[in-house]
Order: structure tokens, then C-alpha cells, then sequence
């Protein structure tokens, strides 16, 4: 079977097709099922503790709503500040190792803060300093996942696998909110982040029974050198690098709008959380549903799909801040979760298939860095803008300025010829 060249801007998949799509069939293969029993049991923990630790920090004495942003800003930061290290160690050792260590350390700040929750030793300063630390190692991680998923399944199974690792992620924006409820209030905030610490060690152990097929041997180059050819991979090609700009202008425009100025529009017209609450229940529900339908559906013009649903993604802010009634909205932000999901999904399979096994950590890393270090500024100016323009104003504006860019990107010719693997041979 012939391998399809690829060009500059590599139109065609770089991997063969040799498997035909599993569908629910790739958790028969044993080394993604323990990747996926691993991720699942982690990433529903990331849920559940992303609504202990607000509570974990105002059970402080003296703390506040501002002590919350540092302590979460914190992990934010350190991630930004490390994920480009992290895209090239990735490249560099065995991915599954590298995510092993990043679980254990991860593991071992949880448990540390829980400890000192729970016995009353627990300071803010501490707290963000451990953070920081949780922020660092997840630098690490998160670019590696992408380049391994194409290490444990057959060419062909990409999509399926990285749908079925998001799903649990997407079930937790249903079902995550409601198991802290309970788990806070039957074992305190401390409880909460012990769970979270044992959901990495399930993780770590998972990871430790990987065996992974290895990428091809390269020559080893001065760490700048490596991470200046992961930028080159991106840069080289244009679908990588419009796409690249649609997604920052996601995150620094539309989702700081939406989660700063949605709840700002439920207050004044909905009628407070209950309605922000049923909207946001909208979009994970609309998540899962969207990672469901990437595990079956296939696109034969992946490129296509991936520009017009972020397009649709684009109008989540000038929704949800809209004088729309709340059920409508609600059912809005169902379509907004399905479009978010199906285009993360076809975005990933697309770097796996199309991007150099050796380099792909590194693309991911600079995907992710962008992403990470625009989104506080959008945080910080959203708010001064809405208080001259209006909300509804800004939200509208910051969902046109994105569709611009997403449409624009979806118009260029390497997106546009992107097209799904051939059938099998």
C-alpha cells in the first residue's frame, strides 16, 4: 500500500490507511483502553475539583472571591509559562513516561493540599504555590496526549480514539458539578481534592502498563533548535497556522465574553444562576452529543467541517448575552457544544495525521500556548469594554470578530482541500 505524498501544506493524511474506522472498536485494542480507563477516571477528578477548589479557598479565614483568581490563576499561569517545554519533551522522550511523571507530581500536590485542608494548615500562599506546581506538570502532559493517541491505535482509528477521550471530559460539564456538590458537602473541600489526588494515581498506574509503538529515531538537536523546528511545522503550512488564529481569537474574544458577560445578562434578565446554570447545562450536554457523533461520523472534507464549525462556535458569546428567552438560549448553547466538540475533535485528528510523528507535541504545545496566554487578556479588557459599549454590544462584537476569522480561514485553500483518509486498500 502507497503512502499519499504530501505537499508544503500536506492536503493529503500522512498516514496510511491501513485499519478501517473502529468506532467503539478501538477500546478493543488494550493499550488505548487503558489509556482511555486512565484519562476518564482523571478528567472527570479535573471536574469535580475545578468546583472544590473555589470552595477549598473561601473556607480560608479571610479569604475572598479574589483570593479564588489567585489560587487558579496561579495553575493557569505556570501552564502557560512551561507548555512550550513541555511540546518539546514530549517530542523528545517516550510520551507515555513523560505524561507517567506529570500524573505522579500531580498526584502528590493533591494529596499535599488536601492534607492541609483537612487538618486546617491550609494558607492561600501555599495553596498557590502548589498550584503553580499542578500548572507545571500539566505543561507537560497535555501536549504529549496528542502525540501518543496515534502511538497506541491503528492508522485509520485517530478520530475514534479522540472522541472517546473527550467524552468523559464533556460528560463532566454535565455530571461534575452535581458530584462535587455532594462530595463538599459529605467531606469538605479537602475530601474533594483527596479524590482528585487518587483519580492521577489511577491514572499514573494506567500509564505504567502502556506499551507503546515507538516513533522513529531522530537526531537530537539543541532544546531552542527543537522547539524553533516544532514552530517551523506550524508556520509551514497554512491550514495549521489560519486555524491557530481562529482558535485564539475563540479564546481571547468569545469565551471571556461569554463567561464574563453571560452571567452579567442572567442576573439582570433571567433570573439569576438557575437560568446561567441551565445554559451551561445546554452546552455540555450539546459536548457530549458532539463527541458521540465525532466517534460515528467521518467527514470526508475534515477541513470544511472544522472551519464552519467554528464559525458556529464564534456565536456562543452574542447568544448568550442576547435578550433571547433562556430556553432558547439553552438550546442554542446544545448546537454550541456539539460544534465545539466535532471541531476539536477533527482539529486533533487532523495534527495526527498530517503533521510528523516526531513534531507533533510541539504543534499541539504552541496550539495550546496561544490559547493559554491570550485568554487572561481577553479576562482583563472584556469587562472595561462592556462598561462603555454594553454587554450585549461587546458580546456581539467579540462573536463578529471571531466569525470574521474563522470564515476567512475556512476560505483558504490548504483548509479547504483537507480530505479524510482514503478507504482502506
Amino acid at each position: 500500500m502507497s503512502v499519499p505524498a504530501s505537499t508544503a501544506d500536506d492536503p493529503q493524511p500522512i498516514t496510511p490507511a491501513v485499519s478501517a474506522p473502529g468506532r467503539m472498536a478501538v477500546l478493543r485494542r488494550k493499550n488505548f483502553a487503558l489509556l482511555f480507563a486512565g484519562q476518564a477516571t482523571s478528567t472527570f477528578g479535573d471536574r469535580v475539583v475545578l468546583v472544590a477548589i473555589p470552595f477549598a479557598v473561601l473556607s480560608l479565614p479571610g479569604a475572598g472571591a479574589g483570593d479564588v483568581g489567585l489560587v487558579l490563576g496561579a495553575s493557569a499561569l505556570s501552564l502557560a509559562v512551561f507548555v512550550l517545554a513541555g511540546g518539546v519533551i514530549a517530542d523528545r522522550l517516550p510520551r507515555h513516561r513523560t505524561m507517567l511523571a506529570s500524573d505522579l507530581i500531580r498526584a502528590a500536590v493533591q494529596a499535599t493540599s488536601a492534607t492541609l485542608l483537612l487538618t486546617g494548615e491550609a494558607s492561600v500562599g501555599i495553596l498557590m504555590a502548589l498550584q503553580a506546581v499542578y500548572g507545571a506538570a500539566e505543561a507537560f502532559f497535555r501536549p504529549a496526549v496528542l502525540g501518543l493517541v496515534p502511538q497506541v491505535v491503528e492508522p485509520g482509528e485517530e478520530q475514534s480514539a479522540n472522541a472517546l477521550l473527550v467524552l468523559p471530559a464533556n460528560l463532566g460539564l454535565v455530571l461534575g458539578p452535581a458530584v462535587a456538590a455532594v462530595l463538599v458537602a459529605a467531606a469538605g473541600p479537602g475530601g474533594a481534592v483527596a479524590m482528585d489526588a487518587a483519580t492521577f494515581a489511577v491514572s499514573a498506574a494506567t500509564l505504567a502498563l502502556l506499551r507503546v509503538r515507538p516513533n522513529p529515531p531522530r537526531d537530537r538537536q539543541h532544546f531552542v533548535d527543537e522547539l524553533l523546528d516544532g514552530w517551523r511545522e506550524v508556520t509551514r503550512r497554512d491550514w495549521v497556522r489560519g486555524t491557530l488564529v481562529a482558535f485564539c481569537a475563540y479564546h481571547a474574544l468569545v469565551l471571556p465574553a461569554l463567561f464574563v458577560l453571560g452571567p452579567q445578562v442572567a442576573l439582570q434578565i433571567r433570573g439569576g444562576a438557575t437560568a446561567w446554570g441551565a445554559i451551561n447545562a445546554g452546552f455540555g450536554v450539546g459536548a457530549v452529543l458532539g463527541s458521540i457523533a465525532a466517534l460515528h461520523w467521518r467527514p470526508r472534507r475534515p477541513g470544511a467541517v472544522l472551519g464552519s464549525f467554528l464559525c458556529a462556535a464564534s456565536t456562543q458569546a452574542a447568544i448568550c448575552a442576547s435578550p433571547l428567552p433562556t430556553w432558547l438560549v439553552a438550546a442554542l448553547q446544545v448546537l454550541s457544544g456539539i460544534a465545539v466538540a466535532v471541531a476539536f475533535t477533527v482539529w486533533e485528528t487532523a495534527l495526527q495525521q498530517r503533521i510528523p510523528a516526531h513534531a507533533q507535541s510541539r504543534v499541539s504545545s504552541f496550539d495550546y500556548f496561544a490559547s493559554l496566554t491570550l485568554m487572561p487578556f481577553g479576562f482583563l479588557i472584556v469587562g472595561p469594554i462592556a462598561a462603555h459599549l454594553g454587554p450585549i454590544e461587546t458580546a456581539v462584537g467579540a462573536s463578529v470578530i471571531t466569525l470574521v476569522a474563522c470564515a476567512a480561514i475556512t476560505a483558504t485553500s490548504g483548509l479547504r482541500s483537507l480530505r479524510a483518509l482514503p478507504a482502506p486498500g
